[in-house]
């Protein structure tokens, strides 16, 4: 039988009786093309491959993997899950309004 415990408050979860709430939080880099250029028509193809594989060369391998993509799960609690989405939320407000995010 697998056993589940919540990532936060540690408590064991019984999956025939508990409520588990699972969190998946995937944080990847968004390669936008620089303002300015045509999407198709101006680009050097193999000159910015040429260019990203000169810096993937002298980077470190973890860094690049953290850097570029990041992959979280967590199995929550009902209680832990709401006070997660709780101080998720109350950031996301504070932030939309020191900085002015957008709502999407």
């Amino acid at each position: 039988m697998i056993r589940y415990t919540c990532d936060l408050c540690k408590r064991e979860l019984d999956p025939e009786s508990d409520l588990r709430y699972v969190v998946k939080i995937e944080v990847f880099a968004a390669f936008d093309p620089p303002s300015g250029i045509d999407e198709e028509g101006d680009r050097d193809h193999l000159q910015e491959i040429q260019e990203m594989l000169e810096r993937l060369e002298n980077a470190d391998d973890s860094q690049i993997g953290e850097e570029v993509y990041q992959q979280v799960r967590l199995d929550l609690c009902p209680e832990c899950r709401r006070q997660f989405l709780k101080l998720l939320l109350s950031r996301r407000e504070a932030a939309r309004a020191t900085y002015g995010f957008s709502k999407n």
